[in-house]
């Protein structure tokens, strides 16, 4: 399986017995729709590599107390501590109306309504504590808060996003 194809769960962040039991923690809001996989992608040396759960419930809200097959003791373990998981894109739950994930709304033309084409929508930079859009304009690359009241549409089906930002935020860029 290729990463592109997959998205991120969490991570093995602990060992929980000396069966070889691991705790992962889910980077999801909703991690209750996971307690009962029967298997995952485990990255090793950057290669996806699929694990086989014998056993799985949640721990704590945000963790996934997993028995993988062949991992029977704490050493064994040892070797899948700190490794990232990864399910297939399918396994992601569908969303409606204006909710998006990040990687979806890649490509999509990015629609000001009051300046209109702005430009394609590159990503979405979830690195500080605001994320932000990712959109390119020609060479330009224009980025904009990730904030609910900028957000007018998500039209999947003309692949666009339509935004109604604050007078001057995306002239800065295009005007420089």
């Amino acid at each position: 399986m290729r990463k592109k194809d997959c998205f991120y769960l969490g991570k093995i962040a602990k060992k929980f017995s000396f069966k070889g039991e691991v705790l992962a923690y889910l980077d999801t809001d909703e991690p209750y729709l996971y307690d009962n996989l029967e298997s995952v992608f485990v990255e090793k040396n950057k290669d996806l590599v699929p694990f086989f759960i014998v056993k799985s419930s949640i721990h704590k809200n945000d963790f996934l107390r997993i028995k993988f097959e062949d991992i029977d003791s704490e050493e064994e373990a040892d070797q899948v501590m700190g490794c990232a998981i990864y399910l297939p894109l399918t396994m992601l739950p569908k969303l409606e109306g204006d909710k998006f994930y990040y990687h979806e709304i890649v490509g999509f033309k990015t629609i000001d309504e009051r300046l209109g084409f702005v430009g394609i929508m590159q990503g979405v930079n979830d690195s500080n504590a605001q994320p932000l859009f990712e959109i390119l304009n020609g060479e330009k690359e224009i980025l904009v808060p990730m904030v609910d009241q900028f957000i007018v549409k998500v039209d999947r089906e003309n692949k666009q996003i339509i935004l109604n930002t604050p007078p001057g935020l995306i002239d800065l860029y295009l005007n420089d």
